[in-house]
């Protein structure tokens, strides 16, 4: 393993000057996601318009649509024209930009999803960052825990050599644009450039290659 500064978070997703997550563009993207509940609560803070309803540590842009039976636990910032369906779970610092759409039964946990991010529906998005344009077809998962080894911390490959995230949960950087196939797998430790496709029913396991 090799210590290096590894990937950044602009290096896959465009972010410009002035977004509201300009500030982690040049940071790795387990930085971002060990602060997503910080970043979230941060993130709040500057909702703070008639736009937005705020409620607690849950701030959702009133034309976004929140289904009945869904379950938002704070902190959680949902953006404009997101779409929320029954039976979600959005848990442990979770933001949401513009025009996301999470169907039913999907579970969010201490990720970023950047705009217009399709999740069809029974996905598990966890310790993740998710690129603008980015679609996940029925039943694919990002894991983010290696429990084959009991634990440890997260693994990615960077540059052919692997880096140790220093976190014992990490899912997956997706950049802008990703399609992911129904039921596909991300193995904890995942990158993926821009564009990327990974076919139904795949594992990407970029640590064992």
């Amino acid at each position: 393993m090799t210590e290096a500064v590894g990937p950044l978070v602009g290096d896959f997703i465009d972010i410009g000057p002035g977004h509201p997550l300009a500030g982690y563009a040049t940071h790795t993207p387990w930085r971002l996601v060990i602060e997503a509940a910080g970043a979230a609560r941060m993130l709040i803070e500057a909702c703070a318009s008639p736009d937005y309803h705020i409620d607690g540590d849950i701030a959702v842009h009133r034309s976004a649509r929140v289904e009945a039976g869904a379950t938002l636990k704070g902190p959680i910032v949902v953006g404009r024209g997101c779409f929320i369906a029954a039976n979600c779970l959005l848990r442990g610092g979770v933001w949401l930009g513009d025009e996301c759409s999470v169907g039913p039964g999907v579970e969010i946990k201490s990720s970023f999803l950047f705009d217009r991010v399709r999740l069809a529906h029974f996905n598990f998005v966890g310790d993740s960052i998710i690129g603008a344009g980015c679609n996940f077809e029925a039943g694919s998962i990002v894991a983010n825990h290696r429990n084959e080894r009991g634990g440890g911390s997260v693994l990615a490959r960077w540059n052919g050599a692997l880096l140790d995230t220093g976190m014992s949960k990490f899912g997956a950087l997706v950049g802008d644009g990703g399609r992911i196939g129904a039921n596909a797998v991300l193995a904890p430790g995942t990158l993926l450039r821009p564009g990327a496709v990974v076919q139904r029913l795949a594992l990407v396991d970029q640590e064992a290659e």
